[in-house]
Protein backbone atom coordinates (compact mmCIF):
# COMPACT_ATOMS: atom_id res chain seq x y z
CA UNK A 1 0.00 0.00 0.00
CA UNK A 2 1.39 3.37 -0.99
CA UNK A 3 1.57 6.08 1.68
CA UNK A 4 1.63 9.50 0.03
CA UNK A 5 2.36 11.23 3.34
CA UNK A 6 -0.97 13.07 3.37
CA UNK A 7 -3.15 13.12 6.47
CA UNK A 8 -6.65 12.27 5.34
CA UNK A 9 -9.56 13.33 7.57
CA UNK A 10 -11.34 10.59 9.41
CA UNK A 11 -15.02 9.80 8.91
CA UNK A 12 -15.74 11.48 12.27
CA UNK A 13 -13.92 14.65 11.19
CA UNK A 14 -15.80 14.74 7.90
CA UNK A 15 -19.12 14.27 9.71
CA UNK A 16 -18.29 17.01 12.20
CA UNK A 17 -17.38 19.33 9.33
CA UNK A 18 -20.78 18.70 7.74
CA UNK A 19 -22.46 19.41 11.07
CA UNK A 20 -20.50 22.64 11.54
CA UNK A 21 -21.46 23.83 8.04
CA UNK A 22 -25.11 23.02 8.78
CA UNK A 23 -24.96 24.96 12.06
CA UNK A 24 -23.42 27.98 10.35
CA UNK A 25 -26.04 27.89 7.61
CA UNK A 26 -28.83 27.67 10.19
CA UNK A 27 -27.40 30.61 12.14
CA UNK A 28 -27.19 32.68 8.95
CA UNK A 29 -30.79 31.82 8.10
CA UNK A 30 -31.93 32.80 11.61
CA UNK A 31 -30.02 36.07 11.37
CA UNK A 32 -31.62 36.84 8.02
CA UNK A 33 -35.06 36.08 9.46
CA UNK A 34 -34.59 38.37 12.46
CA UNK A 35 -33.34 41.19 10.23
CA UNK A 36 -36.71 41.13 8.50
CA UNK A 37 -38.23 42.02 11.87
CA UNK A 38 -36.12 45.15 12.37
CA UNK A 39 -38.64 47.53 10.73
CA UNK A 40 -41.22 46.42 13.31
CA UNK A 41 -38.79 46.38 16.23
CA UNK A 42 -36.92 49.64 15.63
CA UNK A 43 -39.83 52.03 16.44
CA UNK A 44 -40.63 50.25 19.73
CA UNK A 45 -40.53 52.47 22.80
CA UNK A 46 -42.49 50.22 25.15
CA UNK A 47 -42.01 46.50 25.81
CA UNK A 48 -44.99 44.90 27.56
CA UNK A 49 -44.81 41.42 29.06
CA UNK A 50 -47.16 38.83 30.44
CA UNK A 51 -45.80 36.88 33.43
CA UNK A 52 -46.92 33.23 33.61
CA UNK A 53 -45.61 31.40 30.56
CA UNK A 54 -43.48 34.38 29.48
CA UNK A 55 -41.31 35.60 32.35
CA UNK A 56 -41.84 32.19 33.97
CA UNK A 57 -42.42 28.70 32.59
CA UNK A 58 -46.10 28.94 33.52
CA UNK A 59 -45.91 26.58 36.48
CA UNK A 60 -47.84 27.52 39.62
CA UNK A 61 -45.99 26.08 42.60
CA UNK A 62 -47.51 26.11 46.09
CA UNK A 63 -46.07 24.90 49.36
CA UNK A 64 -48.19 22.99 51.88
CA UNK A 65 -48.81 26.34 53.56
CA UNK A 66 -50.16 27.75 50.31
CA UNK A 67 -47.14 29.94 49.67
CA UNK A 68 -46.59 30.55 45.97
CA UNK A 69 -43.17 30.46 44.31
CA UNK A 70 -42.01 31.46 40.83
CA UNK A 71 -38.74 31.07 38.94
CA UNK A 72 -37.48 33.99 36.85
CA UNK A 73 -34.67 33.84 34.31
CA UNK A 74 -31.57 35.97 34.93
CA UNK A 75 -30.85 36.32 31.19
CA UNK A 76 -34.31 37.81 30.75
CA UNK A 77 -33.49 40.20 33.57
CA UNK A 78 -30.31 41.46 31.91
CA UNK A 79 -32.12 41.79 28.60
CA UNK A 80 -34.73 44.00 30.25
CA UNK A 81 -32.02 46.18 31.81
CA UNK A 82 -30.31 46.49 28.41
CA UNK A 83 -33.42 47.63 26.54
CA UNK A 84 -34.04 50.17 29.30
CA UNK A 85 -30.57 51.56 28.54
CA UNK A 86 -31.75 51.85 24.93
CA UNK A 87 -34.61 54.06 26.17
CA UNK A 88 -37.28 51.39 25.87
CA UNK A 89 -39.74 51.41 28.75
CA UNK A 90 -40.81 48.03 30.12
CA UNK A 91 -44.15 47.07 31.63
CA UNK A 92 -45.99 44.03 32.93
CA UNK A 93 -49.66 43.20 32.35
CA UNK A 94 -50.87 40.06 34.10
CA UNK A 95 -54.25 38.63 35.05
CA UNK A 96 -52.93 37.27 38.35
CA UNK A 97 -51.52 39.12 41.35
CA UNK A 98 -48.34 38.16 43.17
CA UNK A 99 -45.95 39.81 45.61
CA UNK A 100 -43.18 37.90 43.84
CA UNK A 101 -43.95 39.66 40.57
CA UNK A 102 -43.99 43.02 42.33
CA UNK A 103 -40.58 42.25 43.84
CA UNK A 104 -39.13 41.19 40.48
CA UNK A 105 -40.53 44.31 38.83
CA UNK A 106 -38.94 46.45 41.53
CA UNK A 107 -35.56 44.71 41.08
CA UNK A 108 -35.64 45.48 37.35
CA UNK A 109 -36.97 49.04 37.73
CA UNK A 110 -40.14 48.16 35.86
CA UNK A 111 -42.45 51.06 36.66
CA UNK A 112 -45.49 49.98 34.64
CA UNK A 113 -46.82 47.08 36.73
CA UNK A 114 -50.44 46.08 36.18
CA UNK A 115 -51.54 43.01 38.13
CA UNK A 116 -54.95 41.39 38.58
CA UNK A 117 -56.04 42.71 35.19
CA UNK A 118 -58.99 40.75 33.80
CA UNK A 119 -59.26 42.93 30.69
CA UNK A 120 -55.71 43.34 29.49
CA UNK A 121 -56.63 45.31 26.38
CA UNK A 122 -58.24 48.05 28.47
CA UNK A 123 -55.10 48.33 30.62
CA UNK A 124 -53.02 48.44 27.45
CA UNK A 125 -55.08 51.29 25.98
CA UNK A 126 -54.90 53.29 29.21
CA UNK A 127 -51.11 52.92 29.31
CA UNK A 128 -50.71 54.01 25.70
CA UNK A 129 -52.84 57.08 26.39
CA UNK A 130 -50.82 57.84 29.54
CA UNK A 131 -47.48 57.55 27.73
CA UNK A 132 -48.75 59.17 24.51
CA UNK A 133 -47.68 56.20 22.41
CA UNK A 134 -49.05 54.61 19.26
CA UNK A 135 -49.58 50.84 18.78
CA UNK A 136 -46.66 50.61 16.32
CA UNK A 137 -44.36 51.76 19.14
CA UNK A 138 -45.27 48.80 21.34
CA UNK A 139 -43.92 45.27 21.54
CA UNK A 140 -46.01 42.80 23.49
CA UNK A 141 -45.17 39.24 24.54
CA UNK A 142 -47.90 36.82 25.58
CA UNK A 143 -48.57 33.10 25.40
CA UNK A 144 -52.32 32.41 25.59
CA UNK A 145 -55.72 33.48 24.33
CA UNK A 146 -56.08 36.23 26.94
CA UNK A 147 -53.17 38.00 25.24
CA UNK A 148 -54.63 37.97 21.72
CA UNK A 149 -56.52 41.30 21.95
CA UNK A 150 -53.19 43.08 22.51
CA UNK A 151 -51.07 40.90 20.24
CA UNK A 152 -53.33 41.61 17.28
CA UNK A 153 -53.01 45.39 17.75
CA UNK A 154 -49.36 46.13 18.58
CA UNK A 155 -46.65 46.88 16.05
CA UNK A 156 -44.43 44.00 17.15
CA UNK A 157 -46.24 40.91 18.47
CA UNK A 158 -44.08 38.18 20.03
CA UNK A 159 -44.53 34.97 21.97
CA UNK A 160 -42.43 32.17 23.51
CA UNK A 161 -42.03 28.75 21.93
CA UNK A 162 -44.41 27.23 24.51
CA UNK A 163 -47.31 29.48 23.47
CA UNK A 164 -50.56 27.96 22.28
CA UNK A 165 -50.89 27.52 18.53
CA UNK A 166 -53.50 30.24 18.11
CA UNK A 167 -51.15 32.80 19.64
CA UNK A 168 -48.18 31.73 17.53
CA UNK A 169 -50.30 32.19 14.41
CA UNK A 170 -50.87 35.86 15.27
CA UNK A 171 -47.32 36.81 16.20
CA UNK A 172 -44.57 38.36 14.11
CA UNK A 173 -41.92 36.47 16.06
CA UNK A 174 -41.97 33.16 17.95
CA UNK A 175 -38.86 32.65 20.05
CA UNK A 176 -36.77 29.50 19.99
CA UNK A 177 -36.87 29.34 23.79
CA UNK A 178 -39.81 28.78 26.08
CA UNK A 179 -41.11 31.19 28.68
CA UNK A 180 -38.91 31.37 31.75
CA UNK A 181 -35.96 30.00 29.77
CA UNK A 182 -34.70 33.12 28.03
CA UNK A 183 -37.54 33.84 25.61
CA UNK A 184 -37.79 37.47 26.71
CA UNK A 185 -34.05 37.87 26.17
CA UNK A 186 -34.45 36.85 22.51
CA UNK A 187 -36.95 39.66 21.98
CA UNK A 188 -34.75 42.14 23.86
CA UNK A 189 -31.82 41.25 21.60
CA UNK A 190 -33.89 41.91 18.47
CA UNK A 191 -34.95 45.29 19.84
CA UNK A 192 -31.33 46.21 20.60
CA UNK A 193 -30.05 45.06 17.21
CA UNK A 194 -32.81 46.89 15.34
CA UNK A 195 -31.84 50.11 17.12
CA UNK A 196 -28.15 49.61 16.32
CA UNK A 197 -26.98 49.51 19.95
CA UNK A 198 -26.42 45.79 20.49
CA UNK A 199 -22.69 45.80 19.67
CA UNK A 200 -21.91 48.94 21.65
CA UNK A 201 -23.67 47.57 24.74
CA UNK A 202 -21.83 44.28 24.35
CA UNK A 203 -18.52 46.12 24.02
CA UNK A 204 -19.12 47.73 27.40
CA UNK A 205 -18.94 44.26 28.95
CA UNK A 206 -16.03 43.08 26.80
CA UNK A 207 -14.10 46.21 27.73
CA UNK A 208 -14.41 45.40 31.41
CA UNK A 209 -12.72 41.98 31.00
Amino acid sequence: MVNDGCQHPSDCQILESYRENAREKQEMELTDQTRLLYPKAEPVKLLLLDVDGVLTDGSLIYSEDGIESKAFNTQDGLGIRLVQKAEVEVGIITARSSKLVARRASELNITHLMQGVSKKFEAYKELLHKRNLKPYQVCYMGDDWIDLPILTKVGFATCPANSVTEVQEHCHFVTARSGGSGAVREVCDILLKSKGVFKSLLQNYLGSC
